[in-house]
């Protein structure tokens, strides 16, 4: 199975970000961590996907999952 492009914006003190991040951890999934309070530009990126400022935004292959939806994610990523 390759590899699927994931993306998370968080935030230092979100418990679903933290959340996703170990689920992510714990099936050996690599993924890109972007901290929208110390990156504007990952902010804005974030904003311009998805209109809005919750986190976390998870992007599997460019598909937008807001919140940690364990069900959706394993579906993006086929499992």
């Amino acid at each position: 199975m390759t590899q699927k492009s994931v993306k998370i914006y968080s935030t230092p003190t979100c418990t679903y970000c933290k959340q996703a991040k170990e689920f992510f951890d714990e099936n050996n999934i690599k993924y890109k961590d972007f901290d929208v309070t110390r990156s504007e530009e990952a902010r804005e990126e974030m904003i311009d996907k998805t209109g809005q400022m919750g986190v976390p935004v998870i992007l599997i292959n460019e598909k937008v999952i807001i919140g940690f939806d364990k069900e959706k994610i394993k579906k993006a990523l086929g499992m």
